[in-house]
This record gives structure tokens, sequence and C-alpha cells, in this order.
């Protein structure tokens, strides 16, 4: 049996996209075992996960030498097959390297790369012209032993998250996710407040986050006349959440960890960008996603690749110009 770990300890919309390199890999070695290596907080992604053996973490926040010392020691003992290191700093490229597996893979831009028994170039666009998805960049380290076509991430909501949702799934429901952790990358409160108040009264609409954003989403439940909006921000999971935005007549997010989960299912998803641009290869990847951006020409836009804490003109027209139709036009009309 073979037995491969695969490593993503970026963000959390980052590690729902490495799980297309771990559908591909399951694809071609049914039989094999597979563990991710994902930083702490992201390691309930994969409660109950039906091919993951192990999650092993990393502790960035707390004695973080330390803890890759100890994980460097851990991975060693488990004498992997191949490593597949998907991020590119410095502490997972010596991490990968002392492995001690059969096989090492990962990107070029790793400034430890060297060590790597395979490395692969990071591309960002695929023929001078196309700029590649990110899950087809990932893809890139296992094309030679699988095939060319990249898999779509996937998340498993459980038996238990899917009954822990039901009480919220009598209605017809529509999903927001009006949080990101740039200011950039954040449709405006009193936008989105703007867009509830054109949706239909008898919809429900649930406002979904993590804790930090549940006083956000509630000055946004305050704000506004719409007689079912429901604050759910910092009540569920992550697979929770997936699960809900499942069964949404639409899930409107921004570019952020949310779009990811509702590809990761395959939910009906409209993302709304502001400062950053689908082009940079992070869009949404559900059979039914809209992207929503400023019809205007911006000479200023994008303005970086992560977003930031404030809009460099001061003017934010990149948010402020995408108008409440923009949203309304990718809702299915409901009876």
């Amino acid at each position: 049996m073979k037995k491969i770990l695969v490593i993503q300890t970026a963000f959390i919309g980052d590690v729902v996209l490495a799980t297309g390199v771990l559908e591909k890999l399951h694809q071609y070695y049914p039989n094999a075992q597979f563990d991710i290596l994902v930083r702490k907080g992201n390691e309930s992604l994969f409660n109950g996960h039906p091919f993951i053996h192990e999650v092993l973490i990393w502790q960035k926040k707390e004695k973080k030498y330390l803890h890759l010392w100890l994980l460097v020691k851990t991975i060693r003992s488990k004498s992997y097959d191949i490593v597949i290191n998907l991020q590119r700093f410095a502490a997972m490229g010596l991490l990968t390297g002392f492995s001690k597996a059969r096989l090492t893979i990962g990107f070029d831009k790793n400034p430890l790369s060297f060590l790597f028994d395979k490395k692969i170039k990071h591309q960002i666009s695929g023929d001078g012209q196309t700029l590649l998805h990110e899950i087809n960049r990932n893809h890139s380290l296992i094309e030679a032993f699988t095939d060319s076509q990249a898999a779509r991430p996937r998340l498993y909501p459980t038996s238990a998250d899917r009954l822990s949702i039901e009480p919220y799934q009598h209605n017809n429901y529509i999903c927001i996710a009006p949080a990101s952790v740039w200011f950039t990358k954040q449709f405006p409160k009193e936008k989105w407040i703007s867009f509830i108040q054109h949706l239909p009264h008898h919809v429900t609409i649930y406002l979904i986050g993590g804790p930090g954003d549940a006083t956000l989403c509630q000055q946004i439940v305050e704000a506004q006349p719409h007689p079912s909006v429901i604050n759910l921000a910092g009540k569920m999971g992550f697979l929770q959440s997936a699960a809900l935005q499942q069964s949404a007549l639409m899930n409107y997010v921004n570019d952020s960890a949310p779009m990811h989960f509702a590809s990761s299912v395959d939910a009906p998803v409209t993302a709304v960008y502001c400062s950053t641009v689908v082009q940079f290869g992070f869009g949404p990847l559900s059979s039914k996603s809209y992207v929503v951006e400023t019809p205007a020409p911006l000479n200023c836009r994008p303005c970086g690749l992560h977003g930031k804490k404030a809009c460099p003109q001061g003017h934010f027209n990149c948010a402020n110009l995408i108008t409440n139709q923009q949203l309304l036009d990718t809702l299915t009309p409901i009876g």
C-alpha cells in the first residue's frame, strides 16, 4: 500500500482547493493511505472524510519552530512513499526535504525546493496568455502519475452535519457570507443591506461565517426590514456551512473561503469580486456559478492579489459601483 502525505498549511480556502489533489490521487490509487497536513484550525474540514487516514496539524501560532521540528520527527517515522507539498514557503520545504519519503514533490518557488526529488514549475498561466486556476496549478504536481485533468475540490459533510442543519431547511433559503479578512475583498455592509431589501420576503436569508463575523452579520440583520434574515455566523462548523450552502437557492459570497466551500459541494454561487479579479485563478467552480464585478473599467483594479486593508484610492469604486440588479440577476425567479 502506498502512503501519501499532502501538505497545505495556508489559509482555509487554499486547503479546500487542495482537496482536488486528494480526489485525483484517490481515483488512481484507491487503496493508498492518504494523510494531510494543515495548520491548526483547519483540521475539522476532514472530519469523517471517507479516505483520509490521518490529519496532521501544524501549530503555527505557538512555539512554531519547536512544533515544526516535532512534525519533522513524526513524518520521518511514518515512512511515506510520497510527500506532495503544495506550499511555497520555507518551513514546509524544510519538512518535505527531511521527510525521508521515497519521493518528494513541490513547486520550484519554494526556497528549499533544491531538497525535493521533483521540482515543478509554479505557473500563473498555461500558454503564456490563459491564466490557470489554482486547482490546475496544484494538479501539475501529480500530473506525471495521474492524468492531465485536474479534479474539483470536494468536502464531505457527515450525516451528523446534515442532520444538524435540517431545522434550517424547511423553507426556500439563500445564504450570504458577507465577511472577508481583507477590506478590499469584502462587499460593503451597506451594499449587503441594500441588496437584502430587494429579496423576496417569503425567502429566508441565512448570514453565515465564523465567530469573528457575527457582529457584522448582526448589524446587517438589524439594519434592514426584511422579515426573515437570520444570523448563523459562528454557529456552524465548516462542513455544516457547506452542507447548508448545498441546498440553497443561491449563495452570495466574496472572493473568500465560503466561495470554495460552495465549490466543494457543487452549490450554486454568486461571487462578488471587488478589488481582486477571477483571472488570478481562484474563482468559483460550481456547475452553477456567477461572478459579479463592477461594470466600469477601473485602471486601479486589481490593486493586489490578496486584498488590502483599505482602498488605496480612497473611493472603493470596485465595490461601490456594483448594483443590486447585478446580484439579483443571478437568482432564479422564485414563485
